[in-house]
């Protein structure tokens, strides 16, 4: 069907689109174009979690198995609030460095015939020649605004403020970290994604970032603050600025976007350029790999373009769904901190793992944590039932109400 493709941004979602392709058919003309030079990306490292892996697996084990080798992993979270800390297990995670994960991605493209011209800036006003155009260019993709009325773009801003940082610290589980300064909460999330290299995403509200001048601070004194805030879990190392072509890092909020449809005529909007998800669920990465094994399955079953595209987008639309509803209720958690914060660490860590919930909203922080412990210890009850019979569940059950 499509013999000619050109993928336009040299992110995840555009190099795992050339991979899936060229797999599927070597005989297709693929180019991935990117504006910046080789190896000069942004940003630190990028989580995901094993179900990813698996799909990654199932499409191409090669580049998976590099993926798998150059992660780090971790199976508890760990948060500290004030000078109290708490550890809960958790499902397996991981993190990669965002270099390392284009490095392995554009390698394997090659393997496979894809070309891949970097230091290549395409604009609406001169599209490559070829049946299929896929902006993989991002949030702020050039492609898309060019047609915003088309796609039906809509651009929600996040209220709390947020920095993504370096750090040599190695985080040996995926870590929170809350402190109380007299301007208010300000917290991080902390994780691993190589050898002696770690990422902190500091977040606050407003009024805290003004109040500790944040919004003033130069690219020394604003990480130099943060050093002193989060030293409980840095143990002496530093927090560094943004590694890559955009130099040091920026204060930002985050910016929810949507679009009424994914494509026209022969161009498709694939990852961050389609749709954004808060940051706090890190899904990023996976949903972008997912839209590209997607887009490659509809090209390659469906005869026609159009219906291939359109199938591509109810598949990703209905699959998304959940996702963006947890994203927005985990960013409004965050933004409704006080309500949450004042409880013991261990029932504020248990609220902070349902924060995807719409209901806990509307319901009493302690009664939720009540109820949601309830009903896990009925999941327990009906699970020995199943493997013990109800007499020894019942027993065990007993038993343990009077400890």
């Amino acid at each position: 069907m499509c013999v000619k493709v050109a993928c336009v941004g040299g992110g995840p979602a555009g190099l795992y689109l050339s991979i899936l392709l060229k797999l599927r058919d070597p005989s297709h003309d693929i180019t991935v174009h990117e504006r910046n030079p080789e190896g000069a990306t942004y940003g630190w490292g990028v989580t995901y979690w094993r179900e990813l892996l698996d799909k990654l697996h199932e499409h191409d084990p090669e580049s998976a198995r590099a993926i798998d080798a150059s992660s780090v992993r971790w199976s508890e979270g760990v948060a500290h609030v004030r000078d109290l800390t708490t550890r809960r297990p958790g499902d397996e995670g991981r993190g990669i460095g965002r270099h390392r994960l284009l490095e392995i991605l554009a390698a394997r493209a090659r393997s496979l015939g894809v070309r891949l011209e970097f230091e290549h800036r395409i604009t609406p006003d001169n599209l490559p020649d070829a049946d299929l155009v896929v902006a993989c260019d991002g949030v702020h993709s050039a492609l898309r605004g060019r047609h915003a009325d088309h796609f039906g773009t809509e651009i929600g801003t996040g209220r709390n403020p947020y920095i993504w940082l370096g750090t040599s610290k190695v985080f040996d589980a995926f870590t929170f970290a809350f402190a109380e300064t007299e301007h208010g909460w300000i917290w991080c999330y902390g994780y691993g994604y190589g050898p002696g290299a770690g990422t902190c995403v500091v977040e606050c509200a407003p009024e805290t970032w003004t109040g500790l001048g944040l919004d003033t601070a130069n690219e020394t004194g604003g990480p130099a603050l943060l050093e002193k805030l989060f030293a409980g879990i840095l143990d002496g190392h530093p927090l560094v600025g943004r590694s890559g072509v955009e130099g040091g890092a920026r204060w930002q909020t985050f910016r929810t976007l949507t679009n009424r449809t994914w494509h026209r005529d022969n161009l498709v909007l694939l990852g961050d350029a389609a749709h954004s998800t808060h940051y706090s669920i890190g899904a990023g990465t996976t949903l972008a790999l997912e839209d590209a094994i997607a887009l490659a399955g509809a090209l390659h079953e469906l005869p026609a373009l159009p219906q291939a595209l359109t199938r591509y987008e109810q598949e990703r639309r209905q699959a998304l769904l959940p996702l963006q509803s947890a994203a927005r209720h985990s960013a409004q958690w965050y933004e409704n901190l006080p309500r949450y914060i004042a409880l013991p660490p261990q029932q504020m860590f248990a609220l902070l793992g349902q924060r995807h919930s719409p209901l806990l909203p509307h319901v009493p922080p302690r009664l939720y944590y009540g109820i949601d412990r309830a009903a896990g210890r009925l999941e327990v009850l009906r699970r020995l039932k199943r493997r013990l019979g109800p007499k020894v569940a019942r027993t065990l059950q007993a038993r343990a109400s009077r400890k």
